[in-house]
């Protein structure tokens, strides 16, 4: 049976923080609120929890797992940004992005596409998610909360309670965010390319989605 912690979506309570960190530490796999949508999380080091992550979602190899990260610095840790792609990033984050980078060697290979290692990384604009990665001290591994066969994210706690009591540790209730997910931005080449449209405005990147 999944935790079920209603916390504040403006002024995290650090107690439930704390407890929420722990839960991920010990493997286990939460739904969170984001500046998007929900997402399921988990520790980045731990590969079960990648796998649950999949089944839940029912997603492939193929598919682009997200690093939660706090700040820019964390994303250089774990992936190759140059100068352009920093700029692009200052001027872009917080927000409701995921960039598309060629992972460092910090990245776990089973983290990474198979064939083009790259990774998603974002830096949510969500004062819940920001204090469980201040508490955490690491990225936060991600997926958004789209369960097979919804044509939209879940945004309600207690329906996702309801839906993955036995698949989850945790859900954290920060209140509806949105069905929105984040615009997602390749920027492994020498243009950023829109991969996604999403919540995130395209304007500091130049391009014109049609």
């Amino acid at each position: 049976m999944a935790q079920f912690f209603s916390i504040h979506p403006a002024n995290p309570q650090l107690r439930l923080i704390r407890q929420a960190a722990a839960i991920v530490r010990a493997g286990g796999v939460l739904a969170y609120p984001t500046d998007s949508c929900y997402a399921l999380g988990g520790h980045l080091g731990d590969k079960t929890v990648m796998t649950r992550i999949r089944a839940i979602r029912q997603v492939d190899e193929h598919h682009h797992f997200t690093l939660m990260c706090r700040n820019l610095a964390e994303i250089s840790h774990y992936a190759k940004v140059d100068n352009r792609q920093y700029r692009l990033l200052k001027a872009s984050t917080p927000g409701s992005y995921t960039f598309i980078f060629q992972a460092t060697r910090e990245v776990p290979r089973r983290l990474q596409h198979p064939k083009r290692n790259t990774i998603g990384l974002r830096i949510p604009d969500h004062p819940v998610v920001q204090a469980l990665l201040a508490e955490l001290n690491e990225p936060l591994l991600s997926s958004t909360l789209m369960l097979p066969g919804d044509e939209f994210p879940l945004n309600d706690a207690g329906e996702i309670r309801d839906r993955l009591e036995h698949h989850v540790e945790l859900v954290l209730d920060g209140g509806a965010c949105g069905l929105e997910m984040s615009t997602v931005v390749d920027l492994t080449g020498d243009e950023p390319i829109l991969v996604r449209q999403g919540k995130g405005s395209l304007a500091p990147f130049g391009i014109v989605h049609g």
